[in-house]
């Protein structure tokens, strides 16, 4: 048996944290803003009804959410690296519902999903917990 040296193990840790805390960049990348600027932002529960890929765009899918009380929304997101369209349908998301409608060359997109990530295959959606359900308000 060999015996394993506590400066050994706290060695080990230590460099564990180092790498976590470089590769994850806590500094706000904007401005601050006040109260009443976040407060216009209307983030909703949604779920996805359908994903598809869009025809000539490398990042893009085509999705249709459920913002509950049969109201639909049209988003093109860029998660297609990350995500087949098919493992989408029935997920719960967070959505920027009040964002402006924007006229893109796929189509029009109504609002915009949340997600983490730096991007490529490393997207993140945001999920809420079990119990949310489409419409519900974020705050």
């Amino acid at each position: 048996m060999t015996r394993i040296e506590p400066e050994k193990v706290a060695a080990i840790v230590d460099a564990s944290m180092t790498v976590e805390e470089s590769t994850v960049d806590t500094e706000p990348e904007n401005p601050t803003i006040e109260f009443d600027d976040f407060a216009k932002v209307d983030l909703r529960i949604v779920k996805i009804i359908t994903a598809e890929h869009v025809e000539g765009a490398d990042k893009l899918l085509q999705l249709t959410l459920d913002l509950g009380d049969d109201t639909t929304r049209n988003v093109f997101a860029g998660i297609k690296s990350a995500y087949k369209p098919e493992d989408l349908v029935g997920k719960l998301t967070v959505m920027v519902a009040n964002l402006a409608p924007r006229k893109m060359k796929f189509g029009v997109s109504e609002g915009m999903v949340l997600a983490a990530g730096p991007g490529g295959e490393d997207i993140y959606l945001l999920e809420p917990d079990n119990g949310a359900h489409p419409g519900m308000k974020v705050s």
